[in-house]
């Protein structure tokens, strides 16, 4: 499963329904449950961004259906990010090969 940072801003909605927002996330849980998607950690944020959250996927269309259906309901506003741990990045800079390969 690959980890995926979710940024979310909320919605004008979202802010006028502010006192459910810690009911809202277990509905994300069931969600994302449903739909194959692991729930690290949900944290609310001060700043740019209202919440982030960290979750596990299968592959890139299954956490864009899940942001997709999260965004459906109107309350936030997603961004999502690849998360690389040590190991996976270690096995994309194999990839990358030698810096003299790269032509000029």
């Amino acid at each position: 499963m690959a980890t995926y940072i979710m940024l979310n801003r909320f919605t004008d909605q979202g802010v006028r329904a502010i006192r459910e927002t810690t009911n809202r996330a277990e509905a994300v849980r069931e969600i994302a449950k449903k739909m194959g998607v692991s729930v690290r950690e949900i944290y609310w944020t001060m700043g740019h961004y209202d919440s982030v959250a960290l979750f596990d996927a299968p592959d890139e269309a299954t956490i864009t259906a899940f942001a997709l259906a999260l965004g459906q309901a109107g309350n936030i506003r997603t961004e999502i990010l690849r998360a690389f741990n040590g190991e996976e990045m270690k096995s994309v800079l194999k990839k990358v090969g030698q810096r003299d390969a790269v032509p000029a």
